[in-house]
């Protein structure tokens, strides 16, 4: 399906077809990697504005899903090494609120698993290793998928893969 020759009214209803069918894996995803409810699902409305806007540039050529993960990867990278992200400090009531629903919200992205230690090692993994676990495990990417995902060989998907295991069995060792 090449999406450039679509309406407005066509592009609204194949973005909300991408929101209702993605929207909450697109959260887990982004909250996979900032680790912040607000802040993920604000950057998840930025991307799938931004997907609208890019809409005409979908020529088919990939999974749509893999399009879509792949503009949220891009956005949530951009926020991490972002002025914003490095230098606004969180006062103290919302790092209240953020800590209270934390539970909660780890539960949802890590579909409600019950081992909350798991939760803790597996958010505090460098993102490098995070997001091939994420994706791997929870959205059962392929390691080619993956490769084409993060823009890495399939080779050193592999290697992150193995090195966090590693890393998470060394801190749940621990």
């Amino acid at each position: 399906m090449t999406v450039d020759i679509l309406g407005n009214e066509d592009k609204e209803a194949v973005l909300n077809g991408l929101m209702n069918t993605y929207g909450q894996d697109i959260l887990r995803l982004v909250y996979s990697y900032v680790n912040d409810k607000a802040m993920a699902e604000d950057l998840t409305q930025e991307i799938f504005v931004k997907c609208y806007k890019s809409l005409h540039t979908y020529k088919g050529n990939a999974n749509i899903k893999t399009w879509l993960w792949r503009i949220a990867i891009n956005h949530c990278k951009d926020y991490l090494k972002s002025w914003h992200n490095k230098y606004v400090i969180v006062s103290e009531n919302e790092s209240t609120n953020t800590n209270t629903n934390k539970e909660m919200i780890e539960q949802l992205v890590i579909q409600k698993e019950d081992d909350h230690q798991l939760v803790i090692a597996i958010m505090n993994l460098p993102i490098k290793y995070r997001e091939v676990l994420y994706l791997f495990y929870y959205e059962n990417l392929s390691l080619k998928e993956l490769s084409v995902l993060i823009g890495k060989n399939e080779n050193t998907v592999k290697t992150r893969l193995r090195r966090a295991k590693e890393l998470l069995k060394e801190r749940l060792e621990e």
